[in-house]
């Protein structure tokens, strides 16, 4: 029994006079590899603040400027440990680091598909020069201002005050429309005069009323007006104008203060604006047949 604990208690000293012996002889390349990561750490921390300026510029938003940077950083920390790993001859577990850093990237990217595309797009669309905080922009049936664009979605304003947040990847995948990248927006109004209008009158005054409605209208011929259609009750006419906007509400209300003052020139020379109107024609074979259903009802 004690020639047992004596033999196993020798091997343990062997081990720990072996590793004694292995640990200072790599001190030299142990004091390297600690060096290496304490100057990647701070070097990370340079990169890290030094990216955010860069970027700081382009990028509006302050969470995908910090993942950015963030990302920056760690790479560069990575580089600092397989450097330091080289530095100790652990070239087996270098190997092994990668191989396990690989599976899991593919396992986590596949559970988290949705979210890293999501991701992905925002980081895509802060770069983006046609789309930008306070641009006025439609898209997928919604039409608002920008007011944030966080990493994983965007965020409309409506202008019934209403807030909607869309995925990052869906705005990426749909047309969207930018109303703030021009500053200039064409308006359309369409009406109808009656039959007996005298139509050149009527193309005179809608021009007139538009282009002293609106300063940046420069005169009547600047107005574009042309007859459409002969309708059921009434010849149209579309009437259309450029006005100084860069959402769609300047829009809207240039439109409705347009028609405002068409009507106003309009009841002022008594010009018809009609509303459509069905006639009944009743001919004698008609009025006969009622008449004799209602006999034969009476009888």
């Amino acid at each position: 029994m004690q020639e047992d604990i004596k033999s196993t208690t020798g091997i343990l000293i062997d081990k720990l006079e072996g590793w004694w012996v292995l640990l200072v002889k790599n001190l030299p390349n142990i004091g390297v590899a600690l060096l290496v990561l304490i100057i990647s750490y701070f070097l990370s921390r340079l990169v890290f603040k030094t990216t955010l300026k860069l970027i700081d510029g382009r990028v509006k938003q302050k969470a995908v400027a910090k993942l950015i940077s963030r990302v920056v950083a760690v790479l560069v920390v990575l580089f600092g440990l397989f450097l330091a790993l080289s530095v100790m001859n652990l070239g087996e577990s270098i190997s092994g680091l990668l191989t396990g850093a690989g599976i899991s990237g593919i396992v986590i990217g596949l559970a988290l598909q949705g979210t890293l595309s999501n991701t992905i797009s925002g980081v895509v669309l802060s770069f983006r020069k046609n789309i930008r905080l306070g641009n006025w922009v439609e898209t997928t049936g919604y039409a608002g201002e920008v007011i944030d664009i966080a990493l994983n979605y965007l965020v409309l304003k409506e202008a019934d005050n209403n807030i909607v947040v869309i995925p990052n990847k869906t705005i990426l995948e749909n047309p969207i429309k930018n109303y703030s990248l021009t500053t200039r927006m064409r308006v359309m109004v369409e009406c109808g005069v009656g039959y007996e209008s005298d139509l050149e009158k009527v193309e005179s005054l809608t021009k007139k009323a538009i282009a002293d409605s609106f300063e940046q209208i420069n005169g009547a011929e600047n107005v574009e007006f042309y007859y459409t259609e002969y309708g059921g009750s009434s010849i149209n006419f579309l009437c259309r104008f450029w006005i100084d906007a860069e959402n769609s509400l300047e829009k809207l209300k240039a439109k409705s203060k347009a028609i405002i003052k068409i009507k106003q020139a309009f009841d002022k020379e008594n010009i018809n604006i009609p509303f459509p109107i069905r006639t009944l024609q009743f001919d004698d074979q008609t009025l006969k047949v009622s008449k004799a259903e209602e006999e034969l009802v009476e009888a």
